[in-house]
């Protein structure tokens, strides 16, 4: 299966070409991933996505499926990304997947205070920076059994004050947050004390094969949309709306 994976929800972006499922049904083989500069991306996806298809011998009509960040994110990025994608899985009649940025930090987590030695489910959360001492913040629970993780569950999405989410570590509800934006990261352990800080984490911002291994599961599990419902999550609209229920 060949995917074609987009982030535009940056100040910089990528588009990537993935094989999916050669090898197992979950496996993912980034094939080339090129960056995408930020203010330039309506200028610069649609050459690259024809550029990368062309350097590998490959045709339009060869992708398989879209696994397209939706979020969230800079509107005017989201914007120009997603109405490229629509347009190109409307002439292709190709399956789309919106993959949440934050659910894909989530996903590719590494549990950096190392696992428990018993079967426990353990709250965190993911931020990204949303300017205005605010954070996009999703919530889940991940499960370990035998020290490795075996399940991780999107409890919700939604738009907090860093101070907000300071309390989250402060009362317990969350045990770790991680980030990739060092700036939120230093912000949040300045209102903390030594033990608390250590709850902060950075986490490397996804990249195709991230967010192509998180589009699979999704692809499978049927969570596609069709052009017309793409919408972009700039993360203020609430959990229904970024946990939609999948298609039937």
């Amino acid at each position: 299966m060949l995917l074609l994976v987009t982030d535009t929800s940056g100040k910089d972006g990528f588009v990537g070409l993935v094989r999916a499922g050669d090898e197992q049904p979950t496996s993912v083989k980034v094939i080339e991933e090129v960056p995408l500069a930020g203010g330039t991306f309506s200028a610069q996806l649609v050459p690259q996505i024809s550029g990368l298809l062309g350097k590998h011998g490959l045709r339009k009509t060869d992708i398989d499926a879209f696994a397209v960040v939706a979020g969230p994110g800079s509107f005017t990025g989201l914007r120009v990304g997603l109405s490229a994608i629509k347009a190109l899985a409307e002439v292709l009649h190709k399956p789309i997947v919106p993959v949440s940025l934050l659910e894909a930090i989530a996903s590719s987590i590494i549990w950096v205070a190392g696992a428990p030695d018993r079967a426990t489910t353990v709250p965190f959360a993911v931020a990204l920076d949303a300017g205005r001492s605010e954070a996009f913040v999703g919530q889940y629970e991940i499960t370990f059994v035998e020290r490795t993780i075996r399940s991780l569950r999107p409890l919700s999405e939604c738009l907090l004050g860093l101070q907000a989410l300071q309390k989250l570590v402060k009362s317990g509800a969350t045990q770790c947050i991680c980030t990739p934006d060092v700036a939120v990261a230093d912000a949040l352990r300045r209102g903390l004390d030594t033990v608390q800080s250590r709850a902060i984490q950075h986490q490397a911002r996804p990249r195709s094969h991230e967010v192509a291994a998180l589009g699979v599961q999704k692809l499978k599990a049927g969570e596609t949309v069709s052009p017309e419902q793409l919408d972009a999550n700039y993360g203020l609209r609430s959990d229904a709306e970024v946990f939609p229920k999948p298609n039937l």
